[in-house]
């Protein structure tokens, strides 16, 4: 403990020196709070950071400068600046800084979301954006999505038979889990019953949350090789189980393929042709697994929280899920016709609820971190290179000079406008924008239209007992994601 104590102390020693000795003062940088002597703004961050911005940012401005520990971090807050940062100078920005929560992982640099963009992430994001995610790709593998669907109205309906309440997030998880693994393994990584879901959750849920907390590490270089705060061994649970899982089902894929050359046509498919056919540099067995665990997470982690939070607010607002659900009668007819993807274009506000939705309780409330490659002049001031920056996506969604009433959920707000969340329209920014958006959002946008249409066309909901639309807590519980703190309990009624 003596030795501890003293390689903490001698630490914050040369930290200090360091910060004393190589502090300079950056000319033209944008405004912001001043920081404590060592950790700058760390304390003000508090347990919500996303919070904690938007209100640093009425003071301070549309873009403003904070110092978290040795690294200095600008935040966006506005359109325009997300604009200059995402559009006009997306070539500088167009890498991320790595926390070390996320270095925790094997083969980091072969993520699509983290690495550095190289050509051979070009190369691999290309595959991505050209072989798995276009219109012909999900349309091929939507019967694999519709027949898990199913098998959740199923589940409801006995649950409803039962008059018992269900909690949404969890379902809507392990949906959006087995969505994912039939499109990318065709084949399930959750039983019909919904009963091991449980690790999953755990396991993607541990990742998230510890890429969202403040961890001394990432702020103080010197530090790295102690892990002070445990991160970095807290997480590397997660990530080893996860990789062992995939690690099963791509060598035996593997073993299929050799020995009967038949092939199943789902994503992972496509990424093992990548390995026979392209460079070996660039997709292995090893490879692409941080490339499926990026899908995993992605796509159900921030879509099944996204379809918990648009039930939260139908919930809160009948007026609005009885419109929804006139809707899905018009045009699908009774609770017994199934819901389809193909029925998606049809459904204008069903689309317009999970706009709204995305709007005020966007997947990754600041985005995933970008990293200056040089010298950069935003809105008049100089972001240096290597100085990170943020753009709060959550503060936009609710900042009242670009929504009216923005506090409010009204998903008619989309169908009189062509906003879309694609990354051209920069007061609405729930996957991304420039080069690094999400790639995945084709497939992500339909799994969360059909989760919430099949919820909605099949059942009616009501809240448990003691609690009223009202009264219903829409606290945030942040990581690198937002998701709901208190789980969403609904009762199903079958129609």
């Amino acid at each position: 403990m003596d030795l501890h104590i003293f390689l903490l102390l001698l630490t914050l020693f040369l930290v200090t020196t360091r910060f004393i000795l190589k502090r300079r003062v950056t000319k033209n940088q944008p405004p912001g709070p001043t920081g404590l002597p060592i950790i700058g703004n760390l304390h003000q961050l508090g347990p919500k950071p996303h919070c904690a911005l938007s209100t640093m940012a009425q003071t301070y401005g549309p873009i403003m400068s904070l110092r978290l520990g040795l690294v200095n971090v600008a935040v966006a807050s506005s359109p325009a600046v997300a604009q200059e940062i995402l559009q006009r100078n997306d070539q500088a920005f167009a890498n991320r800084p790595i926390p070390e929560s996320v270095a925790a992982q094997p083969n980091v640099g072969d993520t699509i979301a983290w690495a550095p963009a190289d050509p051979r992430w070009r190369n691999r994001r290309r595959v991505c954006t050209t072989r798995i995610f276009t219109a012909q790709r999900l349309d091929l593998l939507q019967h694999l999505r519709h027949r898990k669907v199913q098998e959740l109205v199923h589940h409801l309906r006995k649950q409803a038979s039962k008059g018992k309440s269900v909690e949404i997030g969890e379902l809507a998880f392990a949906t959006m889990l087995n969505l994912i693994s039939n499109t990318v393994f065709s084949e399930d990584l959750v039983d019909s019953e919904f009963k091991s879901a449980g690790e999953f959750k755990e396991l993607v849920w541990r990742i998230m949350e510890d890429a969202g907390r403040i961890n001394l590490s990432d702020y103080f270089p010197l530090l790295k090789p102690m892990d002070l705060q445990g991160v970095r061994r807290h997480v590397a649970v997660s990530y080893v189980r996860l990789h062992k899982i995939f690690d099963h089902l791509i060598r035996q894929r593997v073993a299929e393929r050799q020995s009967t050359r038949a092939a199943k046509g789902d994503f992972l498919d496509v990424l093992l042709d990548q390995c026979e056919q392209g460079d070996p540099s660039d997709f292995t067995v090893e490879t692409i697994k941080p490339l499926i665990l990026d899908l995993f997470i992605a796509g159900s982690d921030t879509s099944g929280s996204t379809s918990e939070w648009a039930m939260a607010e139908l919930l809160r607002n009948p007026k609005v899920m009885q419109k929804a659900r006139e809707e899905l009668i018009q045009v699908i007819g009774s609770s017994n016709v199934e819901v389809t993807e193909s029925d998606i274009p049809k459904l204008p506000y069903i689309q317009a609820i999970v706009k709204e939705t995305l709007r005020l309780h966007p997947p990754v409330p600041l985005l995933l971190p970008y990293v200056a490659g040089h010298d950069v002049e935003v809105s008049g001031y100089t972001i240096h290179k290597g100085n990170q920056v943020l753009i709060n996506a959550w503060s936009i969604g609710r900042n009242p000079q670009f929504w009216d009433e923005p506090l409010l959920f009204q998903p008619e707000r989309f169908l009189r406008s062509n906003i879309d969340f694609k990354g051209r329209d920069f007061e609405y920014l729930p996957f991304g924008g420039g080069r690094r958006i999400c790639p995945g959002l084709p497939l992500a946008n339909r799994m969360i239209t059909l989760m919430l249409a099949v919820f909605l066309h099949s059942f009616e909901w009501e809240l448990p007992e003691g609690v009223t639309s009202q009264t219903l807590d829409m606290s945030e519980h942040y990581g690198i994601t937002l998701k709901k703190l208190s789980p969403l309990s609904a009762i199903p009624i079958s129609v």
